[in-house]
């Protein structure tokens, strides 16, 4: 597979309690992102953090979350990425989600 140097990256910022279908919100983007044939993903998982309503969620041992944020990282070309984002909009019920420029150096396997 083949990314452009001039790909996009698109982030998609949810809580970790999120569903979709009864499953974590995450890990049905991943997958649905495999499925539409997308360069990769990768969810990362937050300590801390805060969205529009204020409500801080932190791994504190003295206030543990069930709701630490994630970020869903994705890199491809801008025509994949496009396509992907309306499949996006029914799923994201609450959340963030940003689209940037990104500089493809390297994409490649071993």
């Amino acid at each position: 597979m083949k990314i452009p140097s001039e790909g996009k990256l698109l982030r998609i910022f949810i809580g970790e309690a999120d569903k979709w279908q009864g499953k974590p919100l995450y890990e049905s983007i991943v997958l649905l992102a495999k499925k539409e044939g997308l360069a990769g993903a990768t969810v990362l998982k937050g300590c801390m953090g805060f969205g529009c309503k204020s409500h801080m969620h932190t791994a504190k041992l003295l206030r543990l979350s069930e709701d630490l944020p994630i970020v869903i990282e994705i890199v491809d070309s801008e025509e994949k990425i496009t396509g992907f984002l309306s499949l996006l909009d029914p799923m994201v019920k609450e959340g963030l989600i940003t689209l940037e420029k990104a500089n493809v150096i390297l994409y490649r396997a071993g």
